[in-house]
């Protein structure tokens, strides 16, 4: 396992990153997803990722008895706060003071941990002043919940806003979690090069494109029995914007490329989001131990420029680049 600096501080996590969205509390048994936990901690992982809205804080009540026993200092655990949670009351949502305050207790309890290495939010609030919320994060770091501050999907702007407001306050913003791969390119644009002159790294989702980037689906073929885009508990909603015959049959003519550097596609994906230095690490999800397995063999590997070419050419124009993209997708009022 390789370690990276998150952001312009001094703590390491690790490049592949474990995180337990739609599959811990949902998709798979409590069994399995505690045996894929314990196959990260035996491939070297130490960095884990959850969030309260995770199968409505089921995920991090799984993420909390995995990690049970475990040094705790020798972790790195993160959660987010934002989307509905509990009985999704008027209050149970956002980033107003109130909700981050009672979602930290509430997460740190779950997580059976007396703090995070990291707490994000989740989404921007369009609704909460931004001096609010970033008054309630450094209320959370003080009081020891917390070490560092993390958003995820914030625009470049609302990342310079962010940061101006924590160095004010006294704290550190050392993250954004966006959605990053091969195929979805959006945060090279604006995001990047804002978070390159604040000190904020990238913790990127989605590094093999819900699935599409491992090449188990084929172009003119249904999806596979079982397989995210059979999902209809939101697996196949999200995956849905990739599963197109075009994109299907580009990503098959990326198979040379990983042969030639003798990755698999799903490990040459992982590899491909970690060549840009801007990410300290990518987050990878398993519905079984193997996945895990396979998945951090992408650590430490280098992609030479011929074939970073060769997968620029594969691709052409299904990549997704518009900066655009980020603000497009994100919430535009709190979520009920």
């Amino acid at each position: 396992m390789e370690f990276r600096y998150l952001g312009n501080s001094g703590l390491k996590i690790s490049e592949i990153t474990y995180g337990n969205w739609l599959t811990h509390g949902s998709q798979v048994e409590n069994e399995v997803a505690t045996a894929c936990v314990r196959a990260a901690l035996e491939c070297g992982v130490t960095s884990f990722d959850t969030a309260d809205a995770y199968a409505n804080t089921k995920a991090e009540q799984v993420l909390g008895d995995a990690l049970k026993g475990e040094r705790r200092q020798s972790l790195e655990i993160f959660t987010k706060v934002y989307w509905p949670t509990g009985p999704r009351g008027h209050n149970d949502t956002g980033l107003s003071r109130k909700h981050i305050l009672e979602s930290i207790d509430g997460s740190l309890r779950r997580l059976q941990t007396d703090y995070v290495d990291l707490y994000q939010a989740h989404r921007y609030d369009t609704e909460t002043p931004l001096e609010e919320t970033m008054q309630a994060f450094a209320d959370v770091v003080r009081s020891g919940k917390a070490l560092y501050i993390g958003v995820s999907e914030w625009t470049a702007e609302q990342l310079r806003a962010g940061h101006a407001l924590a160095r004010e306050l006294g704290f550190q913003l050392i993250s954004n979690q966006p959605q990053y791969s091969m195929l979805w390119r959006v945060i090279e644009g604006e995001v990047v090069p804002a978070s390159r002159e604040l000190g904020i790294s990238q913790i990127v989702w989605s590094p093999i494109a819900q699935g599409v980037l491992t090449g188990k689906y084929q172009p003119g073929q249904a999806p596979p029995e079982g397989s995210r885009a059979t999902d209809t508990n939101g697996g196949a909603d999200m995956i849905k914007r990739f599963m197109d015959d075009d994109v299907l049959s580009r990503v098959q003519a990326l198979r040379p490329v990983a042969e030639s550097l003798d990755l698999s596609l799903a490990q040459l994906a992982v590899a491909w989001v970690l060549h840009n230095d801007n990410v300290a690490a990518a987050i990878v999800g398993a519905s079984r131990p193997e996945q895990v397995a396979e998945n951090v063999k992408a650590a430490g590997v280098t992609i030479p420029a011929d074939a970073l070419a060769a997968i620029d050419q594969a691709l052409g124009a299904v990549m997704e680049r518009d900066p655009a993209r980020t603000a497009d997708n994100a919430p535009k009022t709190r979520p009920a």
